[in-house]
């Protein structure tokens, strides 16, 4: 069985793990001391070999978005750090940025760099208030050690709540002082980001893996994971199992070796359904447990690794209200900007209600799906793509639970019995 791999959670059980003396017992700001030594372009090489990929859910290599930065063109260049978590079940940045958040300030000293940028931002959601104070206070304790503020900046721009922001063109104009709202591309960020000028937009975990890199070498991070998604990552683990939490392994461990090591689904009970990167990519099922959870293999399995937020639900959820929750949300956060999400989300949620409550009809369900169809692919940004993946993989794999609240004339599931409560699991 796969074994999990610490790397960025390495030390997260320590007391002191989140100050700069607890991160620099262990090595820490050790490797941005060697980077700041080296050729920018030798370190943007070095991250290309090592094969990392975004983990904001694209999963585009890293070195190569760094590449794209134009050289030698007399401007000024920006580095920023996407940390607006927001869709449901996704939970891996969070408690990474509450852990250890020196390591995401060390990874901006030498992405800033590599891309021969002076000032890094640091986009966090606002709701995380705890977090929030403490990036704050970590930013501070860099500045007092002279880590920053020597040619190189970190600015923390608290977000407003919104989920569109979590869309890096959107989060570009709410940290420009604009409503955040997708821009069209091309132009893209690489050459005219914030500010309209060239710009690198990372997610926390991908920025937070470099140090790792620059102090072991790329053969290292090679060693982990698969042919193509090289490296460990974080798994989100939420739901109907006994131990949620965050697991670090390679890239390519199955669900089900997550699951032995979480142990296993609450007791009592089966798994239904789950989600492999939050509630915006396809569903999955039992039969997906051994799939590869790495980009080449979910995506072959009809869905997309995404964040890594393993949402686990047993045979005591509706589905058809499990989705149509995640359609509220997706139709709450549209930005409105574009017509096929805007109008086609509402459209979405009324149709769900009356099917959850036994008012819909089976013609309905082609309705949701052509819907679907006319979302996905021509709304502005891919907010409403992923509105519609819940969906249309729900229906392809329970479309008898949809009938069945036809026929059954209501939702015939208890709601009690898949709520998570002390004693659930007895």
């Amino acid at each position: 069985m796969t074994q999990l791999t610490p790397v960025l959670s390495a030390h997260w059980d320590e007391k002191d793990s989140f100050t700069i003396e607890g991160y620099k017992r262990h090595g820490g700001y050790t490797a941005s001391a060697k980077a700041l030594t080296m050729d920018p372009d030798a370190i943007i090489q070095l991250i290309k070999d090592s094969g990392l990929r975004g983990r904001g859910g694209a999963g585009f290599p890293t070195g190569m978005k760094w590449g794209f930065i134009p050289q030698g063109d007399n401007r000024e260049h920006y580095l920023v750090v996407n940390a607006d978590e927001s869709e449901p079940g996704t939970c891996k940045d969070t408690p990474l940025l509450m852990a250890n958040p020196h390591v995401l300030i060390e990874g901006c000293i030498i992405a800033c760099h590599a891309i021969r940028a002076k000032h890094a931002f640091i986009y966090i959601r606002g709701e995380v208030t705890h977090v929030v104070r403490r990036v704050n206070q970590a930013i501070e304790d860099a500045y007092k050690a002279g880590l920053l503020g020597n040619g190189i900046d970190v600015v923390l721009h608290i977000g407003a709540g919104a989920y569109i922001c979590g869309e890096e063109t959107a989060l570009l104009d709410s940290l420009e002082g604009f409503r955040g709202q997708p821009r069209l591309r091309p132009p893209f960020p690489a050459i005219a980001g914030l500010y309209a000028r060239p710009t690198v937009v990372n997610n926390v975990e991908s920025i937070a893996s470099v140090p790792a890199i620059i102090a072991n070498g790329a053969e290292w991070y090679q060693s982990m994971g698969t042919e193509k998604s090289k490296g460990a990552t974080l798994y989100s683990l939420s739901g109907h199992v006994n131990n949620p939490g965050q697991f670090e392994a390679p890239l390519g461990i199955t669900l089900r070796e997550i699951l032995e090591l979480s142990g296993g689904i609450r007791t009592g009970h089966t798994l239904k359904f789950w989600t492999p990167g939050g509630s915006s990519t396809p569903l999955f099922t039992a039969e997906h447990l051994d799939v590869p959870l790495d980009y080449e293999g979910v995506s072959a399995a009809g869905s997309m690794l995404g964040t890594k937020a393993l949402q686990i639900f047993d045979e005591t959820t509706c589905v058809v209200r499990a989705v149509l929750r995640w359609t509220e949300f997706y139709k709450h956060e549209s930005c409105g900007k574009c017509t096929p999400c805007r109008e086609g989300t509402w459209w979405l949620v009324q149709l769900l209600r009356d099917l959850e409550a036994g008012k819909g009809t089976e013609a309905d369900l082609a309705k949701l799906l052509d819907l679907c169809d006319n979302i996905m692919g021509r709304s502005f940004c891919a907010l409403g793509d992923g509105a519609t993946s819940p969906i249309t993989s729900s229906i392809k794999y329970f479309r008898d639970e949809y009938i069945a609240h036809i026929t059954h004339g209501g939702c015939p599931f208890d709601p009690v019995a898949s709520t998570l409560f002390a004693g659930a699991g007895a």
